[in-house]
């Protein structure tokens, strides 16, 4: 039996390109980069939590404020990439690493 498909559904991917435009617009590019800084914020959000550490203990352990990492968890500060590898360094422990996609 073949599945009825609902031709009015619409990708994520069509939705972002009718919302923001194709990828390399300089709408679509603004939205991606903001994208992207949520993520990051949510990341150290979910890390954090796992480590079981306060918003405070994080930042006494990386050297800065509960309120900056407040910001960076909610995606109200742009963040520094120095200061990101601060915090996964002495934060948790860990290495960041990074990937470009071109």
């Amino acid at each position: 039996m073949k599945k009825k498909v609902n031709s009015k559904l619409t990708s994520f991917e069509d939705h972002l390109d009718q919302q923001y435009g194709k990828r390399g617009t300089s709408n679509r590019e603004k939205f991606e980069e903001g994208f992207e800084a949520f993520k990051l914020g949510v990341m150290i959000q979910e890390l954090r939590k796992e480590n079981g550490l306060t918003q405070e203990q994080l930042a006494e352990k990386c050297g800065t404020t509960k309120t900056y990492i407040s910001r960076i968890e909610n995606n109200a500060s742009d963040i520094r990439l120095s200061t990101l590898m601060r915090i996964i360094k002495e934060g948790f422990g860990g290495q960041l690493r990074l990937s470009v996609e071109i």
